[in-house]
């Protein structure tokens, strides 16, 4: 478990540290209020140890913020997070003001170590809804409040690392870790790399064997993880989804089998006439039919009727076949009809355990869309073409009701009328509560009026997008689209290629559940044309195919320089090592044995899937400031200026130059520098849609596009920034306090340009002409200035 300490003497946090670790703690430790809330903000941590007497923001402030906090996706529980107080103050009332700020508990300085490791153990105990005294695992024991472990009656004696992995999988104990998972767990931002994780493992097996615990204990799961080994012969993974989505797709694959059946049937009269008629014209296609039905067989439920498909493949094999080989064949295949006429076992698991954010990656549901009017025709000719598009769609038309929906079923998208109401200031009301509540939320505003004033007063509070009233719906509708394709995950897309129709089939009912949009070809000669129509994100295939093998169709992928990394998984019926070895020789990534269990091929996908995104973020983001690289951003300005072609809204491009930067690196170091750089572009994200695009073009440039906004909606947006960079000091490494301003220019498409490169260079141009008009009237270095391209000049201290 992981621990964050803010404490700033450095002697006490060398203390907890070296007590912490000794109980086979993680420890982090931040030297002030600041650093460690962003820590918090950063990483997840199990409890927090908090100093009161620390400099700058003291650790009442720091408890109240970090209980304050909102609840994020990826960090939820963050303000349930336990809090133990460190404090030198031994009154009544100092106690009490810890605890109504949000701590838990405290211990007064000096404190004891028996005392404090107890009372951590307490809060992580009330802290953990799946803590149990003493954790279990066929005859390995431990037990958390001891910290001691044992095989059998034998103790095992374990590193603080060691210990942690143990402790992980026995309180996950079905779930499968990755290495990076484990590192996430166990280690803060100074974690080693993937090797490390390893080498722990096998430093852990070696000492598990030595008590004598079986030497894969703790297995590996190929090209997922690590994990305890079952007790039993349990399903590979649990399943997490609803029991009533596992119905449906078990209701589905019957319903497949029922479908496919009769060719089933088909397929065996041809081994029939192989084994019983002597008609050795079909001996070739008859072992392909059997090879079909192995792997087809097991995935609908009929294990058994896989096993006896295979061997039946392997007598086909022979040439020629001997009589005795004959009579098994026809035993094999009268046994083969009996067992497909008992209906298929509902045992097998459908979906695996995932990650957090494996889980939040699959899951993408049908966009609800939230419609504030009271024009009954308005609303007739939406609802009819929200049916088209295939949204949900609920109504509103008072004020507490919008706030009450988007509170409990957070639609995908608002579209507010604003003459729904009796006054403009109630709309604008409404706007700024829908800011405050559910800032995630876009908003698209429809009015029958085009002035500025009124565009100007929808874009501060909160607007995304201003649409006319007179907008024909499909038009409206169209521009609700792009702001989901923005604001929502794009379904990731998977293309199995196999000749066996029910094979696909089935497949397409195991992956949809998890919000894959799944692509099937049964014909690989069509592969090439079918693979660039759909642009997949990985991509399964069969390795056998009766003209070629898709080993040869991975080496086709990876000789090509657009294709070469996507992701390759290879459905085999072989599991010997050779075919393995070839398999990833010719470039896969991974491999699913036939019969195809569910969870399994759930579980490579969507791990695969997960590799994928992390590896296309790292592409995508500066490093050093989070936001998106120059590569990226341009790639989405352009789409913006695609869209706007098609729905006739302006795009605002803007140019930001951090002022005097060198003057900081000079005084104070290259790294305050880029702390600056680093904190001021977590301002623009923090003060930007999320539909919006925030990128560093390179040193201390930064570029904005805002789409459905006009050039003076851009200016306002960043005077908005401007003061919230007025109201919040950056800090250096060092905790000095650096006060920055910034200079921009604002073009608009297609007035300033009609091309990126042309909004560019106008947008830079007017940032150019805003600090050379700085320049000329001697402004001080706290002043901003922001100069539109084609407008007046606006300056702002």
């Amino acid at each position: 478990m992981r621990i964050l300490v803010i404490e700033d003497d450095e002697l006490t946090a060398q203390a907890l540290t070296t007590i912490l670790t000794a109980h086979h703690y993680a420890v982090e430790v931040a030297k002030d209020g600041k650093s460690g809330l962003a820590l918090l903000d950063s990483f997840e941590y199990d409890l927090l140890i908090l100093d009161v007497g620390l400099p700058d923001l003291n650790g009442i402030e720091v408890c109240r913020q970090v209980r304050s906090a909102a609840p994020t996706p990826d960090k939820p529980h963050t303000p349930q997070l336990p809090i133990l107080l460190l404090t030198a103050y031994q009154s009544p009332h100092d106690r009490a003001l810890g605890l109504d700020a949000g701590a838990d508990d405290y211990v007064v300085k000096p404190f004891d170590e028996e005392e404090l490791v107890a009372r951590i153990r307490a809060l992580l105990r009330r802290a953990s809804s799946t803590g149990t005294p003493m954790l279990e695992w066929g005859d390995l024991e431990l037990n958390p409040s001891s910290c001691e472990v044992s095989y059998g009656s034998t103790p095992l004696i374990l590193t603080p690392k060691e210990y942690g992995l143990l402790e992980l999988f026995l309180r996950n104990s079905r779930r499968v870790f990755s290495c990076g998972n484990i590192l996430e767990h166990l280690w803060a931002y100074d974690a080693p790399g993937e090797e490390a994780v390893r080498t722990h493992i096998k430093g852990l097996r070696q000492k598990l064997k030595a008590v004598g615990a079986p030497a894969d204990f703790i297995e590996t799961v190929y090209g997922i993880g690590y994990r305890l080994k079952p007790l039993s012969n349990a399903a590979l993974l649990t399943s997490t989804i609803p029991t009533s989505v596992e119905q449906e797709v078990r209701s589905k694959l019957g319903a497949v089998w029922t479908s496919y059946k009769e060719r089933i049937n088909e397929q065996i009269a041809i081994i029939e006439r192989v084994a019983c008629e002597s008609d050795w014209t079909l001996q070739a296609s008859a072992t392909r039919q059997a090879h079909t039905l192995a792997g087809a067989l097991g995935t609908f439920g009929f294990t058994e009727g896989s096993q006896i498909a295979r061997n039946i493949e392997q007598i086909l094999a022979g040439c020629p076949l001997k009589p005795r080989a004959l009579t098994q064949l026809q035993e094999l295949l009268a046994t083969l009809r009996r067992v497909i006429d008992v209906p298929a076992s509902s045992s097998a698991p459908i979906c695996p355990e995932v990650t957090p954010a494996i889980a939040n990656l699959a899951t993408v549901q049908l966009p609800s869309i939230l419609v504030i009017s009271q024009d009954r025709d308005f609303l007739d000719a939406l609802e009819s073409e929200f049916l088209l598009w295939n949204y949900q769609c609920t109504i509103a038309t008072t004020a507490k009701a919008v706030i009450k929906i988007c509170q409990n079923d957070a639609p995908s998208l608002v579209l507010l009328d604003l003459d729904c109401f009796d006054s403009i200031s109630t709309s604008m009301a409404l706007l700024t509560s829908l800011q405050q509540c559910c800032s995630t939320i876009p908003t698209i505003v429809l009015t029958s009026h085009n002035e500025l004033t009124e565009r100007l007063e929808v874009s501060r509070h909160g607007g995304r997008l201003l649409l006319q009233k007179t907008t024909p719906i499909p038009q409206v509708l169209e521009a609700v689209s792009q702001v989901l394709q923005r604001a929502l995950p794009t379904p990731s897309k998977i293309l199995v290629v196999d000749d066996d129709i029910a094979l696909l089939d089935a497949l397409t009912v195991l992956l949809s559940p998890w919000g894959l949009k799944v692509y099937t070809l049964n014909d690989p000669h069509r592969f090439w044309e079918t693979l660039e129509t759909v642009s997949p994100d990985v991509l399964v295939l069969d390795l056998e195919f009766p003209d070629f093998k898709g080993i040869e169709l991975c080496q086709v992928v990876r000789n090509d320089l657009h294709w070469h990394h996507l992701p390759v998984v290879i459905l085999t019926a072989h599991s010997e090592s050779e075919t393995i070895s070839q398999v990833f020789a010719a470039g896969a990534d991974d491999f699913v044995s036939k019969p195809i269990v569910g969870a399994e091929l759930v579980a490579r996908i969507l791990n695969r899937l997960e590799r994928v995104r992390l590896v296309r973020q790292i592409l995508d983001t500066d490093p050093l400031t989070g936001v998106m690289n120059r590569q990226k951003s341009t790639q989405e300005l352009e789409a913006f200026l695609r869209s706007s072609d098609r729905s006739h809204q302006s795009v605002a491009i803007a140019v930001i130059d951090v002022d005097h930067l060198r003057s900081v690196n000079a005084q104070y170091g290259h790294a305050a520098g880029d702390a600056v750089l680093r904190q001021f572009g977590h301002l623009l994200q923090q003060s930007f849609c999320s539909e919006d695009i925030v990128a560093r073009w390179g040193g201390e440039e930064f570029v904005i596009g805002m789409y459905g906004v006009t050039r003076e909606d851009g200016v306002q947006r960043l005077m908005q920034v401007l003061e919230r960079l007025n109201q919040q000091a950056l800090t250096t490494e060092n905790g000095e306090i650096v006060h920055v301003s910034f200079s921009a220019g604002v073009a608009q498409y297609p007035e300033d340009g009609k091309d990126l490169k042309t909004l560019y260079r106008t947008a830079d141009l007017a940032l150019r002409q805003a600090k050379r008009l700085r320049e000329e009237t001697h402004s001080q270095h706290t002043i901003s200035s922001i100069l539109p391209a084609e407008s007046d000049v606006v300056l702002k201290s």
